[in-house]
């Protein structure tokens, strides 16, 4: 099955102490179920100084459950479900069940 979700899809958190926030997916691990979000859920790593990095305490994006994540309406930036659809060209593309825009190419 093609994923609902991919790298570069820009989200809505739906649910967490991040809910309402919006972000661009960097990683997606279907495995596990989980995506990683740029500027959600981000936790607090004390790290030891190395010769490539400095010490301290630095922010990272922690990982999010797929459930807690939906895509962006392309017209709005509401949150949406994704359809798939075979175009007339023979390409299989996602959209927005929303509006239903072409979410990709």
């Amino acid at each position: 099955m093609a994923a609902k979700i991919k790298k570069g899809d820009k989200v809505v958190v739906l649910a967490g102490r991040d809910k309402g926030k919006n972000g661009e997916v960097l990683q997606v691990l279907p495995k596990d179920g989980r995506a990683v979000v740029r500027g959600v859920n981000l936790v607090k790593k004390h790290t030891k100084q190395s010769q490539q990095s400095e010490g301290g305490i630095i922010s990272k994006e922690a990982t999010i459950d797929l459930s807690n994540i939906a895509v962006a309406d392309p017209k709005d930036g509401k949150p949406t479900r994704v359809g798939f659809k075979v175009l007339d060209d023979g390409r299989k593309v996602r959209f927005a069940k929303r509006s239903g825009d072409l979410i990709d190419g």
